[in-house]
């Protein structure tokens, strides 16, 4: 083989004007065959294999990127560890390239010297890089009222798509193809689990955001109890808030506070019960429920009044019973004793 540095300098001045479009001759004046093949599409990662046919009486041979040699011949002249020789004979010269990157993309030229002129082979590689999101919106807390921006940024090649939807709770109607979504006014009814989708041709990217809303508490209105007394009575207070409300039961202007007389009070969320054991006649009233967070307050009135038992005495008696106040015994005039009072009244009459 013959002196192959010297033959790297030749090849570089032939590769120059390759790329200018100008014709190349060897030493024998014979035009250079210059053939350009098909794009190669790859995906990021994967391993690329680049052969170009020999043919007889080839002297010298070399693969190239761009302007750095990468082979030539069996003499690797990459310090790219992912770069390697695979075939080297009369019919094929193949190199791999490992793990390929976005930076691998360009133009490869095969470039074989035969003993009459050169030959070129050109091949441009195009990588394509799956999306990834780079630049996200933290999981946001704002109060209600408030203007929100959600930002989702994602690379990729092809250039990704950026969709924005919220997922939790559903709904259709709350969606953006753009980069930056924007909320004016936030209301409680939007608050969730926001979804970020960058795809192209190659995959999917997705990331979530988790927005909460703060509002001030809203109260139910209180559902007035009747208890029978020395009976167990349960006041049920409710209220819908983020951050959750505190409670706070009054009887009149006077604060009830747990274990007082009895009474027991227990918070669970949004639900607080008020609890009486034993009623008694002093416990009959009016109640109030005051729901309180940062940033406000709701109250609700609640009245627990008495139920009566029927006792025996006023079941015996009916609709049709007349109380003798004086005797406390009670007379029942049937319709058929009544008709005949009337009869006999009408008879004396004449």
């Amino acid at each position: 083989m013959k002196n192959p540095l010297c033959w790297v300098v030749l090849t570089g001045i032939s590769i120059a004007f390759i790329q200018q479009g100008l014709p190349v001759r060897s030493q024998g004046e014979s035009q250079s065959d210059n053939k350009q093949m098909d794009n190669i599409t790859i995906r990021q990662g994967e391993t690329l294999f680049l052969s170009c046919s020999q043919g007889d009486f080839v002297t010298h041979t070399a693969w190239l990127n761009r302007s750095s040699i990468l082979y030539a011949g069996e003499d690797k002249w990459s310090v790219d560890p992912r770069v390697s020789l695979v075939t080297l004979n009369q019919d094929e010269f193949t190199i791999k390239i490992e793990d390929v990157d976005l930076t691998d993309e360009g133009q490869y030229i095969c470039a074989v010297q035969t003993s009459r002129r050169p030959r070129t082979t050109s091949v441009h590689i195009i990588v394509q890089v799956p999306p990834k999101i780079v630049n996200l919106s933290k999981d946001l807390v704002v109060n209600e009222g408030s203007n929100v921006t959600l930002m989702c940024l994602a690379n990729g090649k092809p250039e990704p798509a950026i969709v924005w939807r919220i997922i939790s709770p559903s709904d259709d109607s709350l969606s953006s193809d753009n980069e930056v979504l924007e909320i004016p006014f936030i209301s409680r009814y939007r608050a969730g689990v926001y979804e970020c989708t960058a795809a192209n041709d190659i995959a999917v990217d997705t990331q979530t955001v988790e927005l909460t809303v703060n509002f001030p508490p809203s109260i139910s209105d209180g559902r007035d109890v009747g208890v029978t007394l020395g009976q167990r009575g349960v006041l049920l207070c409710e209220a819908d808030a983020v951050p959750e409300a505190d409670f706070e039961w009054y009887r009149d202007d006077r604060r009830i506070f747990n274990g007082f007389d009895g009474i027991e009070i227990e918070d669970d969320g949004p639900l607080s019960k008020l609890t009486f054991f034993n009623v008694s006649e002093a416990d009959y009233g009016n109640y109030s429920c005051v729901a309180i967070n940062k940033l406000g307050s709701a109250n609700t009135s609640i009245v627990l009044y008495e139920i009566i038992e029927p006792t025996s005495s006023t079941l015996l008696q009916g609709p049709g019973a007349v109380q003798d106040g004086s005797s406390g015994t009670s007379t029942v005039f049937t319709p058929t004793c009544l008709l005949l009072i009337v009869l006999l009244h009408l008879l004396l009459k004449f």
